[in-house]
């Protein structure tokens, strides 16, 4: 090799060695497409405002990471696209009729403060955009609880209502418009990525096929939400009914699909992320049951977020070409080691 040509150093430290065509800003472009059609039920539900509510927030994400790290004189890394998608998640976390300033705070909460403070991407212990919802909730409550009434229900009284959540455990009951069909849908009132369970599903099967996601946290999460309020039930439904009601109402399948999914924050083994999807959506349960407010994804996911570690410790995965007999030999000659030492 001559001096002039740039030396390729490759670390085979670690095996096995898998050669793919998919990198971060790949994945990171599928979850934004498999987002595309919740966006489209918003835009048909409530206009073009929310497109301008998640073009400011992705803008003001890739901002703020680009800012950071061009202060600390690191590399840049919007590239990757990373930040466009947590602007992307927290936009379609808000409600449709949110100002415009206020993606702008929560992304500088998600960027700078959960994101880059710990390292950046894959550091971070917390979902950013997820962080950053539960930060303006904490903030600006009043703003964050004002639902506008989609325009396929424009012959109903009033600009705003509440979420089909927010009738089910604060008033026991739902009005004429909100029923299975309409929560399927996507013609409620609710956050802009979260009224149409259809729309979820279609990305939820993108994000599976592209082989983005595995379906084991998205289908625990959201089975165990469904068999507990199954067993609990709720006052003035029937048992079945009020499970399809809170597994269609809320940010459930969109925080089960596209949040409790995060590389960074969820386990990355196979049985560690059945027990995290279990106890997000137990966390969850127990929340719009005995909390102050009836959703309780948001905190449920964040709360599983501080457990991973050890969830991923409970659940080791052995190294690869070695047996759990082998394991069990070399424990079984440290201790005998020991012993002898002794």
């Amino acid at each position: 090799m001559s001096e002039n040509k740039e030396r390729i150093v490759l670390d085979v430290a670690y095996q096995p060695q898998v050669r793919t065509k998919t990198d971060t800003r790949r994945i990171m472009l599928d979850v934004m497409i498999a987002l595309l059609p919740a966006l489209a039920v918003a835009v048909w539900q409530f206009g073009f405002y929310p497109l301008a509510l998640v073009a400011v927030s992705m803008a003001s994400a890739v901002f703020f990471e680009w800012g950071y790290r061009k202060l600390l004189k690191k590399p840049s890394s919007i590239h990757d696209l990373s930040a466009c998608v947590t602007g992307m998640l927290l936009a379609m976390t808000l409600p449709p009729t949110a100002p415009l300033w206020l993606p702008v705070i929560g992304t500088f909460f998600a960027i700078v403060v959960v994101k880059q403070l710990y390292g950046g991407i894959g550091k971070n212990f917390l979902n950013p955009a997820l962080a950053a919802r539960a930060f303006l909730l904490a903030s600006y409550a009043l703003l964050m609880g004002q639902y506008a009434v989609p325009g396929s229900l424009a012959g109903i009284d009033g600009v705003t209502s509440a979420t089909p959540l927010g009738f089910l455990y604060d008033e026991g009951a739902l009005p004429a418009y909100i029923n299975m069909k309409s929560m399927f849908l996507g013609t409620i009132p609710g956050c802009i990525g979260e009224i149409s369970t259809l729309a979820l599903l279609v990305g939820f099967a993108y994000l599976l096929i592209r082989k983005v996601i595995s379906w084991r946290i998205p289908t625990a999460f959201i089975g165990t939400v469904a068999v507990l309020t199954l067993i609990f039930g709720g006052q003035g439904f029937g048992h079945v009914e009020w499970a399809v009601y809170n597994v269609l109402a809320g940010g459930l399948v969109m925080g089960a699909v596209f949040m409790a999914t995060d590389y960074a924050t969820s386990p990355v083994t196979l049985n560690g992320q059945l027990l995290f999807g279990v106890g997000c959506g137990a966390l969850t349960v127990l929340i719009r049951y005995f909390g102050g407010f009836p959703e309780g994804t948001t905190y449920a996911i964040l709360i599983m977020n501080l457990c991973s570690w050890a969830i991923d410790k409970a659940f080791h995965r052995y190294q690869f070409g070695i047996s759990k007999e082998d394991i069990e030999a070399m424990k079984a000659e440290k201790k005998a080691a020991k012993e002898a030492a002794k």
